[in-house]
């Protein structure tokens, strides 16, 4: 997305405190206890020390950082007049970051977050983002995942960060670069629903409340919801390496593709299934929404290559293959083709890649 003008922040309530009226440990007091979860055998320091203590029973874990920007990864106001709330940024928080540690087969199992907040913040928005966080956890099936720490800061606005470890309960992690020629390319979750999502939220034209499809990619959006237990299922059943659909089907995909030596040619029956759901805001927007399975990120849907034969685990279902790379230098081939073309001559005009941070 691109970044627009710095939005205000949410207005507190009658009578609500802000975050520059309080303490650090009085607003600590207000958000630890919405994180707190059922007790886990493997965290044995939770938070209130300087470090947290987290056991990592095969002698390894996983671990991955991301993070959230006011007005570059996340917004709170849209065109549309939908707000986006602490709620749902903990949601989102917890996707990104979940998926991740799914994608290298591994279960989640500790969570360290950092907030910076501007002290004119409402005191509520990150008690929301608290109970959005857990809330994520469990509708994603990360039952065993708890914050165990994290920081809290005064900035100019709105930022999140989160790390997050996994374990791979004895498994050789799931890499990018494991896929072979003939493999199976499979998809667990969703590719798309956010990229139409964040086109309506971005159009005056799309109405909240009007029509219950739309509002489903809205908050595919907003509150995106990843197969994370698909991740370790993948691992299980000899997956051969996997990624997590942060970016788009096209970029990530050739991630894996360039990672593992080979090509990926996606079914484009298979892609046209997955935007026969996205043809209402496509309709009202006068897109095609080939466009967004391909190229919209934020889905965090799991991407993997299983060997031929092997049965796929749900909620994983076919979407390609993967061939041979051709040989000699490999200069502007294209990685990923839509039933053995380029993309661009197989729907007819020429699309994006996915997602870029660094793009203007």
């Amino acid at each position: 997305m691109t970044r627009p003008p710095a939005a205000p922040l949410p207005v507190p309530a009658p009578g609500e405190p802000v975050v520059g009226e309080l303490s650090e440990a009085e607003l600590l007091a207000r958000v630890l206890p919405l994180l707190e979860r059922p007790a886990l055998a493997h965290v044995l320091t939770g938070p209130g020390d300087d470090c947290a203590v987290v056991a990592a029973p095969d002698g390894r874990f996983v671990l991955t950082v991301d993070t959230q920007v006011q007005d570059q990864d996340f917004r709170l106001a849209w065109p549309c007049g939908t707000p986006t709330t602490g709620f749902d940024t903990g949601v989102k928080c917890a996707a990104q970051n979940l998926a991740d540690v799914a994608a290298m087969g591994a279960v989640p199992t500790a969570v360290v977050v950092s907030l910076t907040l501007p002290p004119a913040t409402p005191v509520s928005w990150p008690e929301d983002f608290a109970r959005g966080f857990v809330a994520g956890c469990e509708a994603m099936g990360a039952h065993r995942c708890a914050v165990v720490g994290g920081d809290l800061g005064a900035g100019r606005e709105l930022s999140v960060t989160a790390a997050v470890t996994g374990d791979l309960e004895g498994r050789d992690p799931v890499l990018r670069s494991g896929a072979a020629a003939g493999g199976v390319l499979a998809l667990a979750g969703t590719t798309g629903r956010a990229a139409a999502g964040v086109a309506l939220l971005e159009d005056a034209r799309y109405r909240p409340g009007a029509d219950p499809r739309l509002d489903g990619l809205a908050r595919a959006q907003l509150r995106p919801c990843p197969p994370v237990a698909a991740g370790p299922a993948a691992a299980r059943a000899g997956a051969l390496a996997m990624i997590d659909l942060s970016d788009g089907l096209l970029r990530d995909a050739g991630r894996l593709a360039a990672a593992s030596g080979v090509v990926v040619d996606l079914d484009a029956a298979a892609v046209g299934g997955l935007a026969r759901p996205l043809d209402p805001a496509a309709a009202l927007l006068g897109a095609d929404p080939r466009d967004w399975v391909l190229t919209g990120g934020e889905d965090h849907g799991l991407l993997a290559v299983l060997p031929a034969g092997a049965p796929l685990p749900r909620p994983f279902r076919a979407i390609g293959s993967c061939a041979p790379a051709p040989p000699g230098p490999a200069g502007p081939r294209p990685r990923v083709l839509l039933d053995g073309r380029a993309p661009e001559l197989a729907l007819g005009h020429r699309t994006g890649e996915g997602w870029d941070h660094f793009e203007p």
